[in-house]
């Protein structure tokens, strides 16, 4: 089976203590949450210690260099990477669907931001690799929301057809994204995509909470921003006056009671307020609407629908600013929350083999555009070239030809660093090695094959060396591929500065030969120099680590389980004890029983809050040596009536029948007479058994252990039944009916013998049956 994932903005969350109600408020300082993008990013990093600040929980430096997260876990201060912290989300989502499922979960597909580097999407593959999680595509948020549009859509275009243009518009909490795709009849192409990725619902919260914290300052003389809890409780009510003011245009309350040392504090806005206030983020709306249109060389009329996805779309302001640029109503068919998701399991749907699902062919596109740098060998000049522009189609491959007579380096990069919202525009460094000149001195032929792939991620992928091998008779072992797609078509030439094999001199004349040249192809080792990858070692220690906590918590699990069952115990118990058990216990044990319940209770909050599973087992077991006997005293009491009367009414039946044996009933009377006698003495032992069984019983109080048991009884009913039933259910014994050798009131076939005459043979009896008086002796019949 395959998980879908899609992290979605900021709401991912993660709690290391004691779940309670809104236990982000509770536990502040050990819930992690909004932690996706510092996947791939340094600790130094501005994007990272802007964001720190607005934390309620600690981010430290790991010793690579990465950013750390320090929490409480089984009470020891511990320090976990991100790629740690989004296992553990994995983890829980991994668990979720295999119980839902029923079955175990190995492969995925999860979603990330467009504008997400190679970098962050490395992290990400490395996160879910820690859980033991395949992933099959790191899916951007803008393909999956188009797929899920398009594999629904039975009116699209054909394949020959001019393409629908649909712009997909999606602000979540923390970005704003878009992008424009092409579809045709199974077939969807994204043109291109734009982005604000500082831009979300989050911003549209932190301008009401400033707004509130001023005017609360003001008003009450509270700091709101001096204490984490009073800050996140402002931030989680400005979140819902948001969501009612794009629903209600009247002025909305702001309550908060014991906001900060026990005052209540209270506020109002309406919708054109919180517009005014958040002018300058409507205005940042329209640069990547522009950025797209200007990428894709679209007009306004070419799009036939803008769709819009995200819970920020939902602010009247935004869809109104959307609308006014495409100059046409946004549309809203898509789940706004749950888009990406959706697009993601359509994803899973179309990878797994377990799955029928319609052919639907996506064509995604690279974010931002890739060069290579590398090292010439004439007067150590660098070559750069532009392998992968900007919205180039993706997955992709390219093979690059060089001449060299040694080992040599590329370096790979964003080219527009500006346009890349990380800090580092280098990829990696790709070190082609055991490269040699040829046996005659000459440069070697190199092929290296580049690749964007279907994670979004840059790779030199393969390396290889064409050596010439002389042979008189022999042809070109391959045909060499200069550009390699997804369906390994060639698309466009490959680019270097030598690229190109030089062309042969002239035309030569037929009958000059050469010797044919047979080509082999020698595999070349890489050695890559990422810019943020996690070294192997540490790979495995997180696995390590992940799949000790994982044990961790089925242990913490049993250990909870067993406290509960213990507290579900000592209140199910008290209940009944003073409800239907009551008659089933003396005063004296009562008083005693109900005593332990009650000092097990304090026990349970006070010094035992925090036992081992086996302490909790324990004393489950020694309230349960007491309370047993009473609950099975109160089931021997609603069982046993009910199991007597079926005893009474079974031996009433038997005894029934036989006595209607003794007196010759006709439909008994083919049983045999010993097996009646069978019958009768077991009735007669089981009569006298329960007529005892029920003077013993009668003499004990309800809150003494029973004189019969029903397990008791069922074992005579069990008994009674098997000794008499196959008695009594004998069927009669079948009797064959006595043939009938003349039937003459029946037609017949008629034969007659030693007739000399033609008239004896038409002679025919009389209708009464009776043949004439001299033909008795001569006439026989033959029944059909």
């Amino acid at each position: 089976e395959i998980l879908a994932v899609s992290l979605l903005g900021w709401s991912s969350c993660l709690i290391f203590s004691v779940l309670e109600e809104d236990f982000q408020i509770t536990h502040a300082h050990n819930t992690v949450s909004n932690f996706k993008r510092f996947h791939g990013r340094a600790f130094n990093d501005s994007f990272v210690q802007k964001e720190k600040e607005k934390l309620s929980y600690d981010l430290v430096p790991m010793k690579n260099g990465g950013v750390g997260v320090k929490v409480m876990y089984m009470d020891e201060e511990h320090i976990f990477s991100v790629e740690q912290i989004s296992a553990m989300l994995l983890t829980k989502l991994k668990e979720t669907a295999e119980s839902n499922l029923k079955k175990p979960v190995t492969d995925c597909v999860i979603s990330v931001p467009s504008f997400f580097t190679d970098a962050e999407r490395r992290s990400l593959l490395d996160a879910a690799q820690i859980v033991g999680l395949n992933c099959l595509r790191l899916m951007n948020d803008m393909t999956a929301v188009a797929l899920n549009y398009g594999i629904y859509k039975q009116d699209l275009p054909a394949p020959e057809e001019k393409p629908r243009i649909v712009v997909f518009v999606d602000m979540g909490h923390s970005a704003f994204q878009v992008s424009a795709c092409a579809f045709n009849k199974s077939k969807l192409k994204v043109l291109g995509t734009a982005f604000d990725p500082f831009l979300g619902g989050r911003n549209f919260d932190g301008k009401l909470v400033d707004y509130f914290c001023a005017e609360i300052k003001s008003k009450y003389k509270l700091d709101p921003k001096a204490k984490v809890r009073a800050l996140l409780r402002l931030y989680q009510e400005c979140e819902k006056l948001k969501k009612l003011m794009s629903s209600n245009s009247t002025d909305i309350p702001l309550n908060i009671e014991c906001f900060m040392n026990d005052t209540d504090v209270s506020g109002k806005m309406n919708r054109s307020q919180f517009e005014e206030l958040c002018a300058d983020l409507l205005q940042r709306i329209e640069m990547p609407l522009l950025s797209l249109m200007e990428q894709t060389q679209l007009k306004v009329e070419d799009v036939t629908a803008v769709e819009i996805v995200g819970g920020a779309t939902r602010i009247p302001a935004v869809k109104e600013r959307i609308a006014k640029f495409f100059g046409k109503d946004v549309s809203t068919t898509l789940n706004a929350d749950e888009a990406i998701a959706r697009g993601c399991a359509l994803q899973c749907a179309i990878l797994s083999p377990a799955f029928k699902v319609r052919e639907f062919s996506v064509t995604d596109a690279t974010p931002f555009p890739i060069s290579l740098l590398w090292n010439t060998e004439a007067e150590d000049t660098e070559g750069v070239h532009e392998v992968f522009s900007k919205n180039h189609a993706a997955p992709f491959s390219k093979v690059l030809t060089f001449y060299r007579k040694g080992p040599f380096e590329l370096e790979a990069f964003y080219s527009d660093p500006n346009g890349v919202p990380y800090p580092e525009s280098r990829i990696g460094k790709y070190v082609i090695q055991n490269v040699a000149a040829q046996k005659d001195g000459e440069k070697s032929k190199v092929k290296v094959k580049v690749r964007v792939n279907t994670h979004g991620i840059f790779s030199v992928s393969t390396a290889s060396m064409v050596e010439p091998v002389k042979s008189e008779e022999s042809e070109d072992v391959g045909v060499e591929t200069e550009v390699e797609s997804q369906d390994q078509r060639p698309i466009e030439n490959s680019s270097d500065v030598k690229n190109k094999i030089p062309d042969k001199k002239g035309d030569q004349p037929p009958e000059a030969k050469k010797p044919k040249i047979k080509v082999k192809n020698v595999e070349l080792p890489i050695e890559a120099n990422l810019v943020w990858q996690l070294g192997k070692d540490l790979l495995n220690m997180y696995i390590e680590t992940e799949g000790k906590m994982i044990m961790q918590d089925k242990l913490e699990k049993e250990r909870n389980d067993a406290k509960n069952a213990v507290e579900e115990y000592v209140y199910e118990f008290r209940d009944k004890l003073s409800g239907p058990y009551e008659k089933f216990v003396c005063e004296k044990d009562l008083q005693g029983f109900s005593a332990l319940l009650t000092e097990t209770e304090g026990w349970l909050y006070e010094e035992g809050e925090d036992e081992a599973k086996q302490v909790y087992v324990d004393k489950l077991e020694d309230l349960k040596k007491l309370g047993t006997p009473i609950e099975m005293r109160y089931q021997e009491a609603e069982e046993r009536p009910k199991l007597l009367e079926e005893l009474e009414y079974r031996l009433q039946y038997y005894a029934t029948i036989a006595g209607e044996f003794r007196n010759k009933d006709e439909k008994y009377i083919h049983i045999d007479e010993m097996e009646m006698m069978k019958v009768e003495k077991c009735v007669s032992e089981v009569v006298e058994w329960m007529n005892n069984a029920v003077s013993a019983q009668a003499k004990k109080s309800l809150d003494q252990d029973p004189a019969v048991h029903s397990s008791e009884i069922k074992g005579k009913l069990q008994e009674l039944n098997n000794v008499c039933e196959p008695v009594v259910t004998q069927p009669k014994p079948k009797v064959d009916s006595p043939k009938e050798e003349n039937p003459l009131n029946e037609q017949s076939d008629y034969k007659t013998e030693d007739m000399g005459d033609d008239d004896k043979n038409s002679e025919m009896p009389q209708q009464n049956g009776e043949c004439h008086p001299s033909d008795q002796n001569t006439i026989s019949m033959d029944l059909d």
